[in-house]
């Protein structure tokens, strides 16, 4: 029988574990402390202690659930000092895995997903990726869906043991408040999630596309969690509908903000007020909303994050001929999850590196060409990465009947009491072991306090809040 180490030939292996750089890693902790997934997972799951399996036998490694845990959101490369590709590594040994049939260790890993994640159906097909190495992912979220009810089933009966009185709003249906509704709902409480679209799932429904998650997965998702006595009202927007003050006179003890981050950021050059210059949420919204939009040939798309890859892939699939992402930076300090940026490009994206836009040239009241200007890397800004400095006379026009702005999203807050205290880029400020906000009672979690981040960093954020709500109420219950 072929192992491990015949299957993956010692250069393979080799250039897989990046060996120069392994190296020099002083097993510092910093990819498992900062893993969102060994948060979730407890005991389940170890990046570090993975990727030591792989260096001393990656036989075994083959037929271990931990291999199929990795979740994508590469925090662990980018705070490594070295700099370690792990979610690279093991997806490599995944689609090994997969070709050589060890599907006992997948089904059991889809088990640990459904029992311990929420939103195990919605992770799977945003952060695990079952295709990405070789999966069939129909059948891994029929077989997530098959375990996760009879998670619900077992959860169901043990909530009914104890319900208690406390009501908890939840403004805002996406994944991180979909996870605190969740949470707090098998715990026994009463949760009610307010949410301003007409229907739930907030960003997940709102930005992500059909080629990442279908809506009938998210459907299937938010139709399980109703079933599980969770009450969601749509069309219901708190500062507009409802005052946030009568939250707690209609009886909430406790409030969670998780809005998510719908304001596109602006741009302050010329020509943004033309025709064909759109913002990148109201584009996706337009997409995913299934509505007739009127889509240029020739697409420049402005940004570096993941919403840019998103939009220009978007672009490609409503007909456009070429979709070019612009980035003022390097590929290195790309905010854009690398997995993304390789995908956007195996479908045809050009990408332009350390470019950044002047002014959009219009002609008749519609964009003709983007003018923009070569950058060069300095110092280290605010940000951790390198300032973007423009080159004297490097300035250049690209032809180009469409600009679409993907240069970040802010959270819209503005129904907000005063006494909840903002940070200076306009996202909530909460107590980073709590997540209470500045005014007793309210937490916040989620991109209205990291910015835009992952999936599953928000659905970690969420249970984080969920068990500070719990710890709350019952010291209350106690005073």
């Amino acid at each position: 029988m072929a192992t491990a180490r015949t299957i993956v030939s010692k250069d393979v292996l080799e250039k897989l574990l990046d060996v120069e750089k392994l190296q020099y890693c002083y097993e510092c902790g910093i990819c498992t402390g900062s893993c969102p997934i060994v948060d979730l997972l407890g005991e389940n799951y170890n990046p570090r202690g993975l990727l030591e399996k792989i260096l001393l036998n990656p036989e075994n490694v083959l037929t271990l659930d931990e291999l199929w845990f990795c979740a994508w959101c590469y925090r662990c490369q980018r705070r490594c000092n070295q700099a370690l590709a792990l979610p690279e590594i093991f997806l490599t040994l995944r689609k090994i895995a997969a070709q050589h049939g060890n599907t006992q260790s997948i089904e059991r890993a889809l088990r640990k997903i459904a029992e311990n994640i929420p939103l195990p159906l919605i992770t799977t097909s945003v952060c695990f990726h079952p295709e990405r190495a070789g999966l069939d992912k129909k059948n891994a979220l029929d077989k997530i869906e098959q375990f996760y009810k009879e998670h619900l089933k077992k959860e169901k009966a043990k909530r009914a043991q104890e319900v208690f009185e406390e009501k908890v709003a939840i403004i805002g249906s996406g994944p991180a408040g979909l996870t605190v509704a969740y949470e707090l709902s098998r715990r026994g409480f009463d949760v009610v999630v307010f949410e301003a679209l007409p229907e739930a799932g907030g960003m997940l429904r709102k930005c992500i596309p059909d080629s990442r998650m279908s809506k009938q997965v998210l459907r299937k998702e938010i139709q399980l969690m109703e079933d599980f006595g969770v009450e969601i009202k749509t069309g219901m927007t708190i500062g507009r509908d409802l005052a946030f003050s009568n939250l707690w006179r209609d009886g909430y003890k406790a409030i969670f903000v998780g809005v998510g981050a719908h304001e596109s950021q602006k741009l302050k050059i010329a020509g943004v007020e033309l025709k064909g210059v759109v913002n990148a949420l109201e584009f996706l919204w337009t997409v995913n909303s299934g509505e007739p939009i009127e889509v240029g040939k020739n697409v420049a798309v402005i940004g570096g994050g993941n919403v840019a890859m998103d939009v220009a892939q978007a672009a490609l699939e409503c007909g456009a001929k070429q979709a070019t992402v612009l980035y003022r930076r390097s590929r290195e300090e790309m905010p854009a999850i690398p997995w993304e940026v390789k995908e956007a490009e195996d479908k045809g994206i050009k990408i332009e590196f350390l470019v950044s836009p002047k002014k959009i040239v219009g002609e008749k009241g519609a964009v003709a060409a983007i003018e923009c200007v070569r950058m060069d890397l300095g110092e280290p800004d605010e940000s951790g990465r390198r300032k973007a400095i423009p080159i004297t006379g490097s300035e250049f026009k690209q032809e180009t009947d469409m600009v679409i702005l993907a240069i970040g999203e802010t959270p819209n807050l503005s129904f907000l009491p005063k006494e909840i205290e903002l940070n200076e880029n306009g996202t909530i400020w909460v107590d980073p072991i709590t997540m209470e906000t500045s005014l007793q009672g309210v937490f916040a979690g989620g991109d209205d306090v990291t910015g835009p981040a992952t999936v599953i960093e928000a659905v970690q954020a969420g249970k984080h809040a969920a068990e500070s709500i719990e710890s709350y109420l019952k010291a209350k219950r106690m005073t």
